[in-house]
């Protein structure tokens, strides 16, 4: 019951998608859940060449979270085009392709590459990626770096793009709004923050790469407040990301302003958490007798 959605043009029969990273390219997970029951398959990410990532361990477990350094581990968008997607062309939900480079070129070119593919519905762009031209600077931390990449997808590619934007920043609103300006068509966030994790009785990194992004229920109350920040100064759907675990935690995110939402860890945790997380939001609006999940939207009082 009121749940059908769109968002940047992508028609979805409900606003709860999987967030990238979290959910391989689908395969592994129908094992488990129905992949026609997802409002969007989000991927996990895609750069131009193969790329091996991270030196393990790449994952550790934290307080009400978890550090990943997987470090964009991925076989390349051949394999990806030849592959994945002919897998994910026999569900019914649309594909959102997550993308990243080391330049604005090397994202217009996988934009370019993945227009050409009819299962593909939308792009999001990881711009929590160090841009080489810049020193290694992430893209999502400088305003005019988000704006010029932005800018360079949007020439190379007619389908939605939504850009995901990166907390580890002083203002979100600022990148916000450079991207919206740019063209993005929708924002997600947030993705990860920079954490660290030491064993204190061995004295040694948690994590390969010593650093990793933090996800899960710990970070939700920043995420919740980014989204919030954001909803008010962009005219673009904003999609709230961030230790969303149930259905209530998806509730809080439309309240803050978030016109759908991605959930990652708890993917970990139960593969079938968004399918759960979409049986409760139904069940919401029947308590509070609302038509329309719509009616939540940024209306917290």
């Amino acid at each position: 019951m009121g749940l059908k959605t769109e968002i940047a043009g992508i028609k979805m029969k409900n606003p709860v998608m999987v967030a990238s990273g979290t959910f391989g390219y689908g395969e592994e997970p129908s094992k488990y859940v129905d992949l026609n029951q997802l409002g969007a398959i989000i991927t996990k990410t895609v750069t131009l060449e193969p790329r091996e990532g991270n030196p393990p361990p790449r994952i550790c477990e934290t307080s009400s979270g978890m550090l990943n350094s997987i470090g964009l581990q991925n076989k390349g968008i051949s394999d990806f085009v030849n592959l994945a997607l002919p897998f994910l062309a026999k569900f019914k939900t649309p594909v959102i392709v997550n993308i990243a480079g080391d330049s604005p070129e090397q994202y217009a070119k996988l934009a370019k590459i993945l227009s050409r593919e009819p299962i593909v519905k939308g792009l999001e762009l990881n711009i929590s990626c160090p841009n080489v031209k810049k020193g290694g600077l992430q893209f999502g931390t400088d305003h005019d770096a988000t704006s010029n990449l932005v800018k360079t997808v949007r020439k190379a590619t007619n389908l939605p793009l939504i850009v995901k934007l990166s907390p580890n920043v002083t203002d979100i609103t600022v990148i916000a709004k450079a991207a919206a300006k740019a063209g993005a068509d929708a924002i997600s966030l947030i993705n990860t923050f920079l954490g660290m994790s030491i064993d204190a009785e061995t004295k040694h990194f948690n994590l390969g790469a010593k650093t990793g992004g933090l996800s899960g229920p710990a970070i939700k109350p920043v995420a919740v407040r980014m989204v919030w920040q954001t909803a008010q100064v962009v005219k673009i759907p904003v999609i709230g990301v961030g230790g969303i675990m149930n259905g209530n935690d998806a509730i809080e995110f439309f309240l803050a302003g978030a016109s759908a939402i991605e959930v990652g860890t708890a993917n970990f945790i139960d593969p079938q958490a968004p399918l759960k997380i979409v049986k409760e939001i139904e069940e919401y609006l029947k308590k509070h007798n609302l038509s329309h999940y719509k009616a939540l939207i940024g209306k917290v009082n």
